[in-house]
């Protein structure tokens, strides 16, 4: 089967192409790819083609994304630049390799808030932040031709609405797209955007769906209504729930459903043997999948989610259990929309959902091009599906006896309602499915990275920001509150000494100037990381914890996982209660100590007093809190692996937050901290916290990688050679093929077991042992605890204790326990109380099993007399 044709520019002998030409040219490429133009989407080509503004306000399924590449083929046609933002980094990706696909890579580029990639390009990707602050920077001297603003409705996010206003008012020259299912009337954003642009604008709405909606309001069980469902053709279902627990939670209950033929499960079986399922969850995913139920939601590693969309894709799974982020464009083919719950905590209480939310989550239903209808199933609140449950049933017993079932309902309590629960019922749905989204609200802002932006501007940043404000959609109360924030920052970057006034305005109408040179990417990358470089000059690189206090200085410019965080203070307040309780603390004082827990924050004081001193000569930071912890360091100290995070914190559901926290510290190591700060220990710690993400998941990474490298020859030559030595005869792609970094992952092993040796937890030893180890056993560690101290009264497991001095690594032992094998010989000598260092662990690593494993395979033959 051959290729799709690329869409190529439309060449012209003289002058811009004719709208007609355009038209005709997009719509016979159309015709090439074997499709054609719904209504809605002609009229929206058409009048992108006459050079007008076009809100595309059509249902889910209606064609969006086609109307999108005629405007960015119009704009390769007219010489112009054209802009595709949406929301979110994972929507912003998929776009870009799909435009590359249609267009060819030189034409297509992306910029993220990390890197960017061919960002001269004629087509470019980026988040609506990314834009936002372009507008700001550059305002009508922006080389932007069309942007499209995917996803509109985030126009009314609390948080991030501003990004998607700023081009409204700050790009005058550009062309708009904006689109949505659910943007509700518009008629507002019409006149606005046509008196700021002097450019005609419209509306192209269609009630009708290329692939009708079916409602129903469901009180059966929720499993027997799965179950129904794929009976019946209704599957692939997905069922919407509003926490990664619960989706997670009810996906293991499904497990027992009869939902595959035979052929079926032999199709998804054959499948799944080539794919890598880690330790962890992928076990319990691997489980599901083969039963034909699929898990998605942002909690899993990224290699899952992508594995369970290709799978619907596919038509290989029937029920996916996730959460309500498919309403963002996640690219999951459904027929049917089970919605769990009408309420939803939305991060600071429990509501009913939005008629927009409920048509964001409701509209992803039915499959253009597949099905002829698709189903969106609400269920009723439990309590009410368990009583209703009772009553049929009691009805059943007593047949039409309505006395006998009134009272065998009255024997029996009706089932409440949980505490703090937010109720719906029939009529809830019903109103949702027939209510119109509800009118957008304007969520302008002030802060200093918006004042420092225009700043850039060849005009009085004062004015400008007076504009912005004044042509925002605020109220006019709302627009003197913005004002009054306005001149507060700059009043506090004039007395901070990083604005500096003007006597008179200079040739370009400035009144007030920079004094300081901003870090390149102001505010794209991480806000805060000049402080964590002007916060390296307080730490003594001679330190024995200089590489991990570098760690947590960086770590405390980085956003917070707080699942990861949680399950730590969870962790340690288990630990605490235990001695607690073993001292006899009464009840009142335990519980006092323990709401004074926190989870770790190394080096917190010591930060926290820098950055109060940092804040008076950069008072931007204002608009960033410093949030101290310890994820990385606390991974290295107790010498973990991915999985023994994962599982010593109980994060199985949360794998996907800690690997994108992980892969945040990681590139921003490598990109924050200056090479003359970077001690050998430092680089072999970033060297090994790489490749713990790699070995993990490395699509992030390798996403990362190939857009920091962008155009750069050294930076691909390095790509390049990484993977030509990895494609060498010999070579390893396991875990051993970056010898660096696994010589960290040995070190931290043999730590691991200094620590536990300290502990004296010699069953705990004993278990990370491999099968056949004589020190597999419990008691042979027993007799080496009892050896040792009846020699020493402690062992130590300090910074001191880490040292390089106590470790020992043969690469290239000569008497390897297996000639056919691979081995390495390694020992971690303890540190006693009198520092006689006589004692050590020895140990051979197998490094064949350890690639078949994915962590360091070692096996401890000796505890005893130290070898040189």
């Amino acid at each position: 089967m051959s290729a799709p044709p690329k869409l190529e520019k439309l060449s012209v002998s003289w002058g811009a192409p004719e709208p007609e030409d355009l038209f005709a040219a997009f719509e016979s490429w159309v015709s090439l790819r074997e499709l054609s133009l719904y209504p809605a989407q002609e009229d929206a080509v058409a009048e992108l083609a006459e050079g007008h503004h076009v809100i595309m306000a059509t249902p889910t399924g209606s064609g969006k994304s086609m109307v999108a590449l005629a405007a960015h083929f119009f704009a390769l046609s007219r010489g112009e630049r054209s802009v595709y933002t949406a929301p979110i980094k994972a929507l912003v990706s998929e776009k870009f390799f799909s435009l590359v696909e249609v267009f060819g890579a030189e034409n297509v580029g992306m910029v993220t808030g990390d890197s960017s990639v061919n960002a001269d390009a004629p087509i470019v990707c980026c988040t609506a932040e990314i834009l936002a602050n372009e507008a700001l920077r550059e305002g009508p001297q922006a080389n932007v031709g069309p942007v499209i603003m995917d996803e509109f409705h985030f126009y009314a996010d609390p948080h991030r609405g501003w990004a998607w206003q700023a081009p409204l008012i700050e790009l005058p020259q550009a062309q708009f797209l904006l689109m949505s299912a659910t943007l509700g009337d518009t008629s507002g954003f019409q006149r606005r955007i046509a008196e700021r642009t002097g450019r005609d604008i419209v509306t192209v709405s269609s009630a009708a769906r290329p692939v009708p909606l079916d409602y129903e309001y469901s009180t059966t069980p929720l499993v027997q209504k799965l179950e129904q469902l794929a009976e019946t053709g209704k599957a692939p279902v997905y069922a919407v729930h509003f926490s990664q627990r619960a989706a997670a939670e009810q996906a293991s209950g499904l497990m027992s459903l009869s939902l595959l033929s035979k052929a079926e499960r032999e199709r998804l079986t054959e499948r799944l043997s080539g794919f890598r399922f880690s330790k962890g969850y992928g076990k319990d995913l691997a489980r599901l999948l083969k039963s034909g139920v699929g898990v998605h939601h942002a909690g899993m590693l990224p290699k899952y989610r992508r594995l369970v969309e290709q799978l619907a894709q596919e038509g290989l799974l029937k029920v996916i259990s996730g959460t309500d982020t498919l309403g963002v464009g996640i690219n999951v083919p459904i027929r049917t929309v089970l919605i769990t719950a009408l309420s939803k905590f939305d991060g600071e209480r429990v509501r009913q959902l939005g008629a927009r939310e409920f048509h964001q989550i409701a509209g992803r239903a039915g499959r253009a091009g597949y099905d002829t209808e698709g189903t969106v199933v609400v269920q009723a609140p439990e309590h009410v599906i368990e009583n209703e449950a009772a009553l049929r049933k009691a009805q059943a017993k007593h047949g039409g006896d309505e006395a006998k079932v009134s009272q065998a309902m009255k024997s029996k309590p009706k089932k409440k309602p949980p505490e703090g629960f937010v109720s719906w019922s029939e009529k809830t749905f019903e109103k949702l499915t027939e209510a119109q989204p509800e009118p957008m609200v304007s969520r302008m802002q002030v802060t200093y990275a918006m004042v420092l932006h225009l700043l850039n501007r060849p005009e009085d940043p004062i004015v400008a920001m007076r504009r912005l404000i004044t042509s925002s959609d605020e109220s006019k109360a709302r627009q003197a509150q913005l004002q009054r924030r306005a001149l507060q920052i700059l009043r506090e970057l004039l007395t901070a000494g990083v604005l500096e006034k003007f006597d008179e305005p200079d040739e370009d109408g400035r009144t007030v100037d920079l004094t300081v040179e901003l870090q390149d990417d102001f505010a794209l990358n991480q806000p805060l990381a000049p402080f964590a470089v002007a916060a390296l000059e307080l730490l003594d690189p001679e330190s024995e914890t200089y590489a991990l206090d570098v760690v947590s200085a960086i770590e405390s410019i980085l956003d917070t996982p707080y699942q990861v965080t949680g399950a730590q203070v969870k962790k340690l307040k288990g630990e605490r209660i235990a001695e607690l309780k073993a001292e006899g603390v009464d009840y009142t004082e335990r519980m006092r100590i323990l709401d004074d827990m926190s989870h770790p924050q190394p080096l917190a004081e010591l930060l926290t007093q820098q950055f109060e001193v940092y804040r008076s000569s950069a008072p931007w930071v204002a608009d960033h809190e410093l949030e101290p912890k310890s994820v990385v360091r606390d991974m290295v100290e107790r010498a973990f692996t991915f999985i023994d995070a994962i599982n010593f914190y109980g994060l199985a559901r949360s794998e996907g937050v800690l690997l994108r926290y992980l892969t945040d510290a990681y590139r921003t190591l490598r990109q924050t901290v200056p090479q003359e700060k970077v001690t050998e220990e430092l680089e072999d710690l970033t060297e090994w916290l790489g490749e713990l993400v790699r070995q993990t998941d490395s699509s992030l990474l390798e996403e990362w990688e190939r857009l920091a490298a962008g155009d750069d020859p050294a930076k691909l030559a390095e790509l390049e050679r990484k993977q030509q030595e990895q494609a060498e005869p010999g070579a390893s792609s396991g875990v051993t093929g970056n010898k660096r970094a696994f010589t960290v992952m040995v070190r931290n092993a043999m730590f691991r077991r200094a620590v536990l040796f300290a502990q004296e937890k010699e069953r705990t030893l004993a278990e990370l042992e491999p099968e056949g180890s004589e020190f597999a056993e419990a008691d042979r560690w027993g007799e080496a605890l009892d050896a040792f101290f009846s020699e020493y009264d402690d062992v130590y497991v300090d910074a001191k204790a880490r040292a390089a001095g106590l470790f020992r690594l043969d690469s290239s032992p000569a008497d390897a326990p297996d000639p056919e094998g691979r081995f390495w010989h390694t020992a971690q000598v303890l540190d006693d109380d009198q520092s006689n260092h006589d004692w050590a662990i020895h140990a051979w690593v197998d490094l064949n099993a350890s690639d078949e494993a994915e962590t360091p395979v070692i096996r401890v033959y000796r505890v005893g007399e130290r070898r040189s």
